[in-house]
């Protein structure tokens, strides 16, 4: 798919989808949203809900619970993310298991909330999921980075080193630090503090960096700056 707006929504006319099988969640999920601005296209029980329901509603993020009805979370995940690789999905998941959190990442999730998280919580998470941002409920983002580097460090004692002289094109010296920000787990918001930018332009600088490389999420652009050692040159 493609469609200019969904690259970078605005807060009014973002597009959500809710899915849980279970009703009241659900239901108190989208009046949650609803009640904060937010535009709710679908929900959805079963994984195979998600998959017929989701080309025609065209959710800009996809609230997922993980322990739905087969497909499972994870599963679904990584379908809507082929499907259409500009979505984000934020997993609003009971578990905080590092099994669940890194398998719904490995899958295409871009944040993972635990369902103790409050509305506002919820609210403030979809939203900046919607902008880009990868979200987690704190303590999380660290083990998400922490497994990063340490596949990183694996596949360079394994001597696959990441060539420097491939066919990516050249990022800018300003893409290069904000790439390196961003795989520090910074959010926009801090970013562009640190940098005397807007938060549109550093998520401008975010989008071109992941066209260029040819990636799709914020997750595979922290993958690929830590594999780089990109992470490791600056202070957080």
């Amino acid at each position: 798919m493609s469609d200019p707006v969904r690259s970078g929504p605005d807060e009014g006319t973002l597009r959500v989808m809710v899915v849980d099988d279970h009703p009241m969640w659900r239901d108190a999920v989208v009046r949650d949203l609803e009640e904060a601005g937010l535009q709710v296209v679908a929900t959805a029980a079963t994984g195979q809900e998600v998959l017929a329901r989701f080309p025609a509603a065209r959710p800009q993020v996809v609230v997922l619970d993980l322990q739905i009805p087969e497909p499972d979370g994870v599963a679904v995940a990584g379908e809507l993310v082929a499907l259409d690789p500009t979505v984000r999905i934020l997993v609003l998941s009971a578990s905080g298991e590092q099994e669940d959190v890194l398998e719904a990442v490995k899958a295409g999730a871009t944040g993972y909330l635990v369902k103790s998280a409050s509305s506002t919580e919820l609210v403030e998470a979809v939203r900046r999921v919607g902008q880009g941002d990868a979200v987690f409920t704190p303590g999380l983002a660290g083990l998400v980075l922490g497994e990063y580097r340490r596949l990183g460090e694996a596949a360079h004692a394994g001597g696959a080193v990441p060539s420097q002289e491939d066919d990516r094109p050249q990022l800018t010296e300003r893409e290069t630090e904000v790439l390196r920000m961003v795989a520090k787990g910074l959010s926009y918001r801090a970013i562009a503090e640190r940098l005397f930018l807007s938060h549109r332009t550093v998520q401008n600088h975010v989008q071109n960096t992941l066209r260029k490389l040819q990636m799709h999420n914020r997750v595979e652009l922290v993958r690929y700056a830590i594999e780089q050692g990109l992470d490791d040159e600056i202070d957080p």
